[in-house]
């Protein structure tokens, strides 16, 4: 009794693997509705804090959009090939890392500035195939409506963003524009372009914030 015990216990332990994986992954439109509801829930719940000490937020931030960023697939796109491929390991770990905390700082500075106006996700679209796009529609603090589209890809089963367009403006297309341009700039110094890469997003996001009023006007 105890052996059939022990072999039906060992059995069980060596499924649960298999058991996690197939339990169903996210759709891409669940992915991108989930998370953000999960990250205006804590924005909610820490606001004032956040405004303290931004530094929280986008630690915040990392552990709850982090995940579902496709960190390495997008700094390579950022790079191009015509980079990527002369960068080391370690470049690549570093800008991967770069790019995070310029992204969180380029989104968490704007979301500081949001009071429930209104987030509307849209309908699912069609994910039969590797890669989607989420869209969705943010309304400012003027009124004014501004436009959201996330592309996701589907890696090892799971969705992960690839690129986002705000208000008509592809962001991994200005990256990539400015990353060259930071080349140009830097004299093909790839340690001082990685490593100056805050900067760059700070033009990103003057470009975008002009964009938009713009718009408003």
């Amino acid at each position: 009794m105890i052996s059939t015990l022990r072999r039906g216990l060992f059995i069980l332990l060596a499924a649960l693997p298999l058991m996690a994986n197939a339990v169903a992954a996210p759709s891409a439109h669940d992915l991108i509705k989930d998370t953000t509801t999960r990250m205006l829930a804590d924005l909610a719940a820490n606001k004032e804090k956040y405004k303290q000490d931004p530094k929280d937020f986008y630690t915040a931030l990392d552990t709850i959009v982090g995940p579902v960023v496709d960190a390495e697939g997008i700094s390579k796109s950022i790079m191009t090939v015509k980079y990527s491929r002369k960068a080391t390991p370690e470049q690549m770990k570093t800008f991967q890392e770069n790019f995070k905390k310029g992204l969180f700082q380029f989104y968490g500075n704007a979301l500081l500035e949001y009071n429930n106006q209104g987030i509307t996700v849209d309908p699912a679209k069609d994910e039969s195939g590797d890669r989607t796009s989420v869209g969705m529609t943010v309304k400012g603090s003027s009124g004014s409506i501004y436009p959201v589209s996330y592309t996701l890809e589907k890696i090892n089963g799971e969705w992960k963003v690839r690129n986002v367009i705000i208000n008509g403006i592809n962001i991994g297309k200005l990256f990539r524009d400015q990353f060259a341009d930071a080349m140009q700039r830097n004299g093909n110094d790839l340690d001082k372009t990685i490593n100056n890469w805050a900067g760059e997003v700070a033009k990103a996001k003057v470009t975008t914030e002009k964009a938009a009023e713009k718009q408003a006007q």
